[in-house]
Order: C-alpha cells, then structure tokens, then sequence
C-alpha cells in the first residue's frame, strides 16, 4: 500500500468508510466478492433467515424428544458458526489483498488460508458469542427486577427508553471490539480474549467513528428481521411472503457482505491511526504459511507490521 494510499485511509470517516467499502463489494473489477457471496453468505443469510421454520419443521416432521431437537438445535449452531468463520476469513483476506499487489488474487487463492485461520477465527467467535451472553445476562438480571420495582408513572417510558439506550450502547461497543477481534483472527496471530484485548486497543482515537459506523450496520440487520418477521413469517399470503422472503435474503446478503467488507476497513483505520503500516504485510504470509500455486512463501522479513509515525 502506497503511503498516499495510507494517509487517505486514515482520515476516512463515517461516509467515506461507507464509499469505500460499498465500491470494494459492489463496483470490485473482479468476480471475487461476487462468489465469495454465493458461496459463503448465501447460504449463511438463508439458514439464519429460516432458523426458526426449520426448527418448526423438524418438531412436526419427526417425534423427538426435547433432548433430540436440542441436538438438532445445538448441530445448527455449530454449522452456523462453521459459515460465519469461512465468510469471515475469505473477506477479510479479499480485502486486505485489495489494497495490495495482490488484488488480482482469485477465489482459490482467497479460499487456500482458511485452513490456516480457521481455528483462530473459531475461538474468537465462540468468545464473541459467550461475552455478549453473559453481557445479556448480567444486564437483565439488574434491570429487570430493577424495573419491576417502579411504580407506574408517567416519567416510566422515558425511564425504560434511558436504560435501553445505554443497553445498546454497551451492546453496540461489544460488536466493534467482536469485529475487529475477528480480523485480527485472520490477519494477525491472536485470537480469542487476545485477539478481542486487541480490537479494544485499536479502537481507541477512533471510537465515535467505529461506534456511528456499527450501530448503523446494526440498524440495518434488525430492520431486516424486523420485516422478515412481519411479512414473510406472519405475512397475510403465500406470493407475498415468497416476495418479502426474496427482498430479504438478498438484502441480508448484500448486508452482510457489506458488514465484512467495512469491518476490515474499520480495522485498517484503526490500525493507521496507530501509526501501524499496513502494506502487503496484511497478507501475513509468514504467519498463514500460504502458498498459492506457483507463488513463492514470503519471508517473514518482508512480511512485518511495522511501526512508524504518520506526519500529519
């Protein structure tokens, strides 16, 4: 990555992460967000769509007992999260080769470091999900019986609409270090509770950005759900739910896509506000130990994040 190139990184703000980051997944010269979407988020956004008539479908399928549709339940999940980790890392990957001499990198390519990452990005994951249900837990069990002491009142829904804001807020603030820890997965050696203490760093000096940038993404996933729920699970009939049920998965999709694809962005901002380069080191062939084809590994010496300060 030019130093040029660099600098404008850094200085991206709330629109300019979005422009970027819709260009790369959208108006890429490539084919290689185009499959990496049908052969990873689609069928990531479908199965997370049509969880709940899945499950549906097997209770009144087969007669199990609840300890069998608890397995069924418990092998979603684990598929779930194996979809998450391998659209996680192929994007991830994609995106940092964009910004490098490596941008002509093929699907192949892309899809030849999962076995190198998969496991970090597995644990960091299973840690995301354990932190924010024990944030959940932890902020119900004070605010419910909190809120199940107070009087009705007039001031009541402006109370209820403090507590929920500065829920979202916190919960918000967890996806970002959840999302940065999830590229550091890829692109670095951390992972885990390492790699989350890292994304926590990071996103210092760059927290009102990161914050407006997530809750947007946020925003936009549960309103999604929200009219899925609406007109595709109770909608009033079959050709209208066929239809919503279209818009929403390739909404999701492209959504989801797009969530990735800005994550990594975010990382890198964070990372150059730093004063970290960020050059063909983001591809990290010294810690992926990735050979491509007719590609020679790189040594480690000209595979290194380095330190340097940026002239303002």
């Amino acid at each position: 990555m030019e130093k040029e190139e660099e600098i404008r990184i850094q200085f991206l703000g709330f629109y300019g992460i979005f422009r970027e980051s819709f260009t790369i997944a959208f108006f890429c010269r490539n084919k290689l967000f185009g499959q990496i979407t049908i052969a990873t988020i689609f069928p990531l956004s479908l199965i997370f769509l049509l969880r709940a008539q899945f499950f549906e479908f097997m209770e009144t399928l087969i007669s199990l007992e609840k300890i069998g549709i608890s397995l069924i339940k418990i092998a979603y999940f684990i598929f779930f999260i194996a979809l998450s980790m391998l659209s996680t890392c192929v994007v991830v990957y994609a995106v940092a080769c964009s910004y490098t001499k490596k941008a002509d990198i093929t699907f192949v390519e892309v899809i030849s470091v999962v076995p190198k990452v998969w496991r970090r990005v597995t644990v960091t994951l299973i840690w995301s999900f354990i932190l924010v249900l024990v944030y959940n837990m932890i902020a119900f069990s004070i605010l419910l019986p909190w809120l199940a002491s107070l009087n009705p009142s007039m001031t009541k829904p402006v109370v209820l609409g403090s507590l929920f804001a500065i829920y979202m807020m916190g919960f918000v603030y967890i996806s970002i270090v959840w999302h940065l820890a999830s590229v550091v997965s890829v692109l670095e050696e951390d992972c885990g509770i390492e790699a989350m203490i890292k994304g926590k760093a990071l996103v210092k000096g760059k927290t009102v950005i990161s914050f407006a940038v997530f809750f947007f993404m946020s925003s936009c996933f549960v309103l999604i759900e929200m009219v899925f729920q609406r007109f595709v699970v109770h909608g009033e009939s079959f050709w209208s739910e066929i239809g919503y049920g279209i818009i929403c998965f390739f909404l999701l999709s492209g959504f989801t896509l797009l969530g990735l694809v800005v994550q990594t962005l975010v990382y890198m901002v964070c990372k150059l506000n730093h004063r970290e380069i960020i050059d063909e080191s983001c591809l990290l062939a010294n810690h992926l130990e990735v050979y491509l084809g007719d590609y020679v590994s790189l040594r480690s010496k000209d595979v290194q994040l380095e330190q340097v300060y940026v002239i303002n």
